[in-house]
């Protein structure tokens, strides 16, 4: 048997989570990223539960934030998914390079992702590990018909905007 940190990455890799991109918005700051860990939470009351990388850009945003979007990606999003994932809002602005709505609190709404919740937080939990739990009550979902999901081995080759264990400091963007 295989040591305990080996196996558990062969058990991950061998899962396939549909990908979303989590967007936000506080005092003027829009942030967003490609998440693959979320799940719902809960029955009654709804509640969807999402888990940020302290390393992000979008982390830093929401960690003010109050209202969320969660866009369920189409397999056929794989621009939006290097642009969520691959790029860092510390360096770049990721929706100056996509067709969006703002949404709710200035919560950009992503125009090519119709399948996707608008919901307030309501908590989130810190277990020290890399990345923090979220939780959300959705306000309004939209649905615009069947999709394929994106997976997360469609997007298993791009190299995140930031190493999870990166802690940037908060500064101007250029």
């Amino acid at each position: 048997m295989a040591n305990r940190g080996a196996a558990f990455k062969d058990l991950i890799a061998q899962l396939d989570y549909p990908m979303i991109v989590v967007t936000t918005a506080t005092a003027g700051e829009r942030a967003g990223c490609l998440v693959g860990f979320h799940t719902q939470s809960s029955i009654d009351p709804e509640r969807f539960a999402v888990w940020l990388s302290k390393a992000n850009y979008s982390f830093r945003v929401a960690l003010f934030a109050e209202t969320f979007a969660v866009h369920a990606l189409a397999a056929t999003d794989t621009e939006l998914a290097t642009l969520f994932g691959a790029q860092t809002g510390d360096e770049i602005d990721k929706f100056g390079r996509c067709r969006w709505t703002e949404g709710p609190d200035g919560v950009p709404l992503l125009d090519d992702c119709p399948n996707r919740l608008v919901a307030r937080r309501i908590g989130a939990f810190d277990d020290g590990g890399d990345h923090v739990c979220v939780v959300l009550e959705p306000l309004r979902s939209e649905v615009a018909g069947p999709f394929e999901p994106l997976s997360s081995r469609q997007v298993r080759h791009l190299q995140a905007g930031h190493d999870a264990h990166d802690r940037p400091v908060p500064g101007p963007r250029p």
